[in-house]
């Protein structure tokens, strides 16, 4: 038992900072720009917006207090009906009731994970026939990979209710050649600390409308109208992104490709190890798609496999490695267990599937290989009959 508790400590997702960090925040402490705003967060909404290839972009102090930002701007208030990927965290849903508004949950598709197109129309046909659509669609893309946005979109401009694609862990991602975060009226980013690139704790918002971001930003800075003194016309928030932030996140885009082939390598290592056994399948990447795998998911069905998802996480801690259940749907939380959910199917859903079997593994961009043999050879120890 000592020896273990000696063991190095291997995490989920953890930053990987390089060297261009410093650069630009040295140049933030030389200008004297510590405070919220300055050039460092100009010159990143402008590298986010070119990365991504949106029109523009606005820097926040976190992915949550960008969803906010967009629901306002789309008008969703007090008793108003927004739909949500029920497989998410809890960051995504949270905004909708912020502004007073009602969500209503949606489940996975099993192709990729994310918003099932038939529980997304299943929801637009019985709110139709209520008489009560919905303000907006948060269409989230999970552990770095993109929604089935083609049907997605189909359906939403069918009913023309405007979608906010919460990519906050997908930056990097693409669907037929596009980035995943500019499908929608608005993208989501987050720059976490356990995100594929980080500012420590940060946000960003992409669009292709200039006059809705410039809205967005005026709101995120308190809403201060233009004049000598404070003047203030409109309820705003203290929402914006520091300078000192924004310089570490300059740093850490310029790595973001090499980040993303780290991550992708990690899942293919971890798919050739372990993907024989049976009862083990990996989260899908659909055709069309290219995941940066920001986190390695995959399901354990105990049946076959002969251990469980929480017994391979359990393991792991045994050896001081760091593993984690997939997300738990929102329908399923205590906060939103009264709230409608339109499942893939009558007799299936498949997000309460992949929460009763997924796990997620180390998949951090500076994850050794050592290290990355170390996770494996623990889940070979304890999955029935080895791997084949």
């Amino acid at each position: 038992m000592l020896m273990k508790t000696l063991k190095k400590r291997i995490y989920l997702s953890p930053p990987h900072m390089g060297t261009e960090e410093l650069c630009f925040v040295e140049e933030a402490f030389q200008s004297n720009w510590i405070a919220p705003l300055g050039p460092q967060v100009d010159a990143f909404e402008k590298e986010m917006a070119q990365y991504v290839g949106a029109n523009e972009a606005a820097a926040v102090n976190s992915g949550t207090s960008a969803i906010h930002l967009a629901l306002r701007y789309l008008g969703v208030g007090q008793g108003d009906i927004v739909f949500c990927s029920t497989f998410t965290f809890v960051a995504s849903a949270n905004p909708i009731l912020y502004q007073g508004a009602i969500p209503v949950f949606i489940d996975s598709e099993p192709d990729s994970w994310n918003m099932s197109p038939s529980a997304l129309k299943s929801a637009f046909m019985y709110c139709e026939q209520a008489g009560r659509l919905p303000r907006a669609v948060i269409v989230v893309n999970m552990y770095g990979q993109s929604s089935n946005m083609t049907s997605i979109l189909q359906i939403c401009d069918r009913f023309g209710v405007p979608v906010i694609e919460d990519a906050a862990e997908s930056l990097g991602a693409l669907y037929n050649g596009k980035a995943s975060g500019t499908f929608g009226k608005f993208g989501i980013f987050s720059f976490n600390g356990n995100k594929i690139i980080t500012t420590s704790g940060g946000g960003m918002i992409v669009s292709g409308d200039r006059d809705a971001l410039n809205k967005i930003r005026f709101w995120a800075a308190q809403a201060r109208d233009e004049a000598l003194h404070y003047e203030h016309s409109e309820m705003g928030y203290n929402y914006r992104m520091s300078n000192i932030l924004a310089a570490i996140g300059r740093g850490q885009l310029q790595e973001i490709d090499k980040r993303i082939d780290a991550r992708r390598q990690i899942f293919h290592r971890y798919y050739s190890a372990l993907s024989a056994n049976d009862g083990i399948a990996f989260m899908p990447e659909p055709a069309g798609s290219k995941s940066t795998r920001w986190l390695t998911a995959l399901t354990v069905n105990p049946s076959l496999a002969g251990v469980s998802a929480t017994e391979i996480i359990e393991a792991l801690a045994e050896e001081n490695i760091e593993a984690r259940s997939v997300w738990k749907p929102m329908h399923l939380q205590p906060l939103y267990k009264q709230n409608a959910y339109f499942s893939h199917s009558p007799e299936m859903s498949i997000s309460d599937q992949l929460f009763n079997q997924g796990l997620c593994l180390p998949s951090g961009s500076n994850l050794s290989e050592d290290d990355q043999d170390r996770v494996i050879e623990c889940i070979k120890a304890i999955v029935k009959g080895g791997i084949r």
